[in-house]
């Protein structure tokens, strides 16, 4: 056999080769992966950093609410850290009590020396036990922060001073709009693994979860009485679900890619978290260190519950406690 003939058959083995890899994978994506993709896109679960000089205090241009109280703090004055969805209402607080040169910001972020700080919910809460700052602004916190305080010796008081809605999410497209309070919490221990289960499109779901220390996955352990959940692998490929707090997906964020999901037929809604027929709605606190003899830090917290104070939470688009 030539040398011409030999090459012309190994090339041609090649193509059959590369042929059949091609039909096995096309095969394999039509027949299984096309079933496990979401054909709505994913949601972007990451926690978006907001635009801090959006939101700075003694700013003309500032979204916070700015009221000018009678009530002044000008020596002792106790730094404020909390969430990251919550940091126009302790701005808003600086705004109205605080005296201007209290607050330094360096273009991109509060100064050592401010007595606003800026971080999230675990470093608020790990700054507040080491005692770096002193009132902080967050929802619950996690097991591992309680874990933290004990192993420190320091006990936290907590103050209701506002509230909110806990959220589940999901990709703008996805046709299913509403679920029960059970649906969500079987997508999360694994026994409901398709939309198709709730009245939606034969896809995978996929359930979203947040670090550990987050706000957020706080509320949702202690909503699911657990901090164990169960995804199967090829989850992953699915159409998500995920969880946070109302304002922050609506106002802070604006994510168009991404709607809210009534739960057991309510909206979470301003009014329906007022009049407690939304089912998740949750506090969040004013926290500091029952041992930090601050006089002023009283204060804050009574400038707070006050109607100025509640003012501020509503006006922001949170719920008063009141």
């Amino acid at each position: 056999m030539s040398k011409k003939i030999k090459l012309t058959l190994q090339i041609l083995s090649l193509c059959l080769i590369a042929s059949c890899f091609l039909f096995f994978n096309a095969s394999i994506y039509l027949v299984f992966t096309s079933k496990c993709q979401s054909n709505f896109g994913d949601i972007n679960h990451q926690p978006k950093i907001i635009e801090v000089d959006q939101y700075l205090p003694f700013d003309e241009k500032s979204k916070i609410v700015k009221i000018n109280s009678s009530i002044k703090i000008e020596n002792n004055i106790p730094i404020l850290d909390g969430a990251t969805a919550l940091l126009p209402i302790y701005s808003s607080i600086a705004h109205a009590i605080y005296p201007e040169d209290s607050v330094i910001f360096d273009g991109e972020k509060y100064t050592e020396d401010s007595s606003i700080r800026f971080t999230d919910t675990k470093y608020a809460y790990l700054g507040l036990i080491d005692g770096d700052v002193d009132i902080i602004i967050c929802a619950a916190p996690s097991g591992s922060i309680i874990d933290y305080a004990k192993e420190k010796n320091v006990e936290l008081e907590m103050i209701p001073i506002g509230k909110e809605a806990f959220v589940f999410l999901n990709h703008i497209n996805n046709p299913v709009n509403n679920l029960t309070i059970q649906q969500v919490k079987d997508i999360y221990l694994g026994k409901i693994i398709s939309w198709h289960q709730v009245g939606g499109p034969l896809r995978l779901i996929n359930p979203l979860t947040r670090p550990e220390a987050s706000g957020s996955q706080s509320v949702m352990n202690s909503f699911m009485k657990t901090s164990t959940y169960t995804k199967k692998p090829l989850q992953v490929f699915g159409s998500s679900i995920g969880f946070s707090f109302r304002f922050y997906v609506e106002d802070l964020v604006g994510n168009s890619k991404v709607k809210t999901i009534a739960l057991n037929g309510i909206e979470p809604t301003k009014e329906n978290i007022a009049n407690n027929t939304y089912p998740i709605a949750v506090n969040f606190y004013a926290i500091y260190r029952k041992d930090n003899n601050n006089p002023n830090i009283q204060k804050v917290i009574d400038f707070i519950l006050s109607e100025e104070g509640q003012y501020i939470i509503d006006e922001t688009g949170y719920v008063k406690i009141n």
